[in-house]
């Protein structure tokens, strides 16, 4: 599993970041480390303590930084030049809140460096989406049906806080176990299906309480997948 740096100019701010990643990172989350804080403690960073977390937190399958302000990221990039094999560090241009708990969900399901660097990266798009921030061109995509080969299920949304945050890390860590392409369609808010491996993809569908939504597999262990995802939706996440 990737490991994951945590770079900011303050600790608490970047302890709390962390420790929110982590509570949605599930039983086994990857290996976090944090480098923050000026050498004296006070506001800044510190390229050799960021050196020293990269080498911590490497297991092999590579590190993905995740950064606060500017200064961090030059800090990064020298730190980066201070490790024996620098192409496996990933220095991420994602929001640093928004990034590290994609981060954190993305590298618990067991995806590898470059996939959870690239699904980072559209962090961002998330939270634009939900506050209409579209191209104004953009058209109205209408759900499509289940395209043939595929198994589906169709239910109501039932917790009070719908797929957002801690039931969307649920969700999504869930459906990475298995082998199977899975997708969710909020079929009230007519948008296009979205990967259920996506963390980002799925909080953008700001789907709520109430809301119907489609999901549907392909795959060796589809079935299976749709089982386990139909029963936390209809259970309610644990929440009702």
């Amino acid at each position: 599993m990737i490991g994951i740096v945590a770079v900011s100019h303050s600790r608490p701010l970047a302890e709390a970041a962390a420790d929110l990643a982590l509570r949605m990172g599930g039983d086994a989350p990857p290996t976090v480390r944090i480098a923050a804080g000026g050498p004296d403690g006070d506001l800044g960073t510190d390229a050799t303590a960021i050196a020293e977390a990269l080498a911590e937190a490497d297991s092999g399958d590579g590190v993905l930084v995740l950064m606060d302000l500017g200064s961090a990221l030059l800090s990064a990039e020298m730190a980066r030049e201070f490790t024996a094999d620098p192409d496996r560090i990933v220095l991420s241009p994602a929001p640093f809140v928004e990034g590290l708990v994609s981060a954190v969900v993305t590298a618990a399901g067991g995806a590898t460096l470059a996939d959870t660097a690239a699904e980072v990266a559209r962090a961002a798009d998330a939270k634009r989406a939900q506050l209409g921030a579209t191209e104004p061109d953009a058209p109205t995509a209408v759900p499509a049906e289940p395209a043939s080969g595929q198994l589906s299920f169709e239910t109501t949304v039932i917790n009070p806080s719908g797929l957002h945050a801690r039931p969307a890390a649920t969700f999504v860590k869930a459906a990475s176990r298995y082998d199977a392409d899975v997708q969710i369609t909020d079929l009230d808010g007519g948008a296009q299906p979205v990967s259920a491996r996506s963390l980002l993809a799925l909080m953008s569908l700001g789907v709520r309480q109430g809301a119907r939504v489609r999901v549907t597999a392909t795959g060796p262990q589809a079935r299976d997948a749709l089982a386990e995802l139909r029963s936390l939706i209809d259970d309610g996440f644990g929440e009702v």
